[in-house]
């Protein structure tokens, strides 16, 4: 599919439309099970030893396509993509954090945190 492609992908997401032509929000029930789909392939993804789901997505969709594909089902592609790259900043977050405590480093309190 081009940038100015007339026709969606049909391996894409799309949101619910309205009478009026507006997206629909989802539901609690639907954000929920996005969730749910999200956990399934990330624990996929973690008993494999992937972090990167995007850069390695060959070896992911070998290891955990049926996870995938509940999750491309029951999340929006925005979703998708945010949780996938949020993945990856945690991860490389919680490894800085981790290194910079072995190098003995120590938090410096902030203002208005409770302590």
């Amino acid at each position: 599919m081009g940038w100015f492609s007339s026709s969606p992908s049909p391996s894409l997401s799309t949101p619910k439309v309205s009478a009026d032509g507006t997206p629909e929000a989802p539901n609690r029930s639907a954000r929920s099970h996005c969730w749910e789909a999200r956990d399934a392939y990330f624990q996929c993804l973690d008993r494999n030893s992937i972090i990167d789901s995007i850069k390695d997505s060959k070896l992911a969709n070998e290891r955990c396509g049926k996870e995938d594909e509940a999750f491309a089902k029951d999340c929006a592609t925005s979703w998708i993509q945010y949780f996938k790259k949020r993945r990856v900043m945690e991860h490389q977050r919680n490894e800085t954090l981790e290194k910079l405590s072995k190098e003995g480093a120590v938090g410096i309190p902030q203002e208005g945190a409770s302590s």
